[in-house]
């Protein structure tokens, strides 16, 4: 399997199993005032502070959270993603676009999609599919009709937030390589943390624990809750809640980092059952393949 695949693969998972169409549901928001315009902020200031990240150096420098992977797959990987966003957002069906290389997306982006371009201009290219995506999102309607896979007030709300958070992901692994200290603005990175807890987390999946087991996840620098309650069948979360057998109390960007499994040795408070990490860190994870 090419790491190009693995890329798509890395996207795409997520919304297998979640929907069998659109998701428009917003009950999970609470006290996040983020909308379609700060989001495409965030894909404007994330994607150029990644682009300068990763022009600082080589290419090939391995990327740790990502293991296989070197900055220029990282790269090709962001602007494939860009890409495959716009073609969803400009040209709407009933199903994502199914794509498993660059090329399948020449119809409507040759300029963009015919070929990676070699190192020398890889970046520039980066560049311009971040480019593309933010006048795709700004041009878009309000009321735009699209396939969605998570939930959010309208699709174009969904996308929006989807790329701005894939791409500040990818800038923290990015500055990772390059041994730059990274920040998150703490309201984004609440947002961020939303969008995990509430669309990526509560999958039909099985674990192996004898009761249910519920995990407080505390931002205290914004001041929200998330209970998530792993059970033997389902994981569903909750904004409100009372005992937890595990409470995790950091920051949102702490949190967001602990439970996106980039930063292990994080200063996030553990009070309860620790044990439960492991359950965690062995099923909510990011797939590669």
């Amino acid at each position: 399997m090419t790491l190009l695949h693995c890329a798509v693969l890395y996207t795409l998972y997520f919304a297998v199993n979640i929907t069998e169409g659109s998701v428009r549901s917003d009950s999970s928001r609470s006290g996040i005032p983020l909308d379609v315009s700060d989001y495409i902020g965030f894909v404007a200031t994330e994607g150029e502070l990644f682009a300068s990240t990763a022009e600082q150096g080589d290419l090939s420098v391995e990327i740790p959270p990502c293991p296989g992977w070197e900055m220029r797959d990282l790269v090709r990987h962001l602007g494939f993603i860009h890409v495959w966003a716009a073609e969803n957002v400009s040209f709407p069906k009933d199903d994502w676009a199914d794509v498993e290389d660059l090329p399948d997306l020449t119809e409507h982006w040759p300029e963009l999609a015919t070929s990676y371009p070699d190192d020398a201009d890889l970046v520039s290219w980066y560049r311009k599919t971040l480019a593309n995506l933010i006048q795709v999102l700004e041009s878009a309607p309000a009321d735009l009709e699209c396939f969605t896979f998570l939930p959010a007030p309208t699709p174009l709300t969904m996308w929006s937030r989807r790329q701005a958070s894939e791409i500040a992901i990818h800038r923290f692994d990015a500055q990772v390589a390059r041994d730059i200290p990274s920040e998150f603005d703490p309201q984004f990175a609440t947002d961020m943390l939303d969008e995990l807890m509430c669309g990526f987390v509560p999958r039909l999946r099985t674990l192996e624990i004898d009761r249910p087991k519920v995990v407080d996840v505390h931002a205290h620098d914004t001041d929200e809750h998330w209970y998530a309650t792993l059970g033997p069948d389902q994981t569903t979360v909750a904004r409100h809640g009372g005992g937890a057998d595990l409470t995790l109390t950091g920051t949102a960007a702490e949190l967001y980092l602990l439970l996106w499994n980039r930063a292990l040795d994080s200063s996030v408070t553990m009070t309860g059952d620790v044990a439960i990490m492991d359950l965690w860190h062995g099923n909510f994870r990011v797939r590669w393949s």
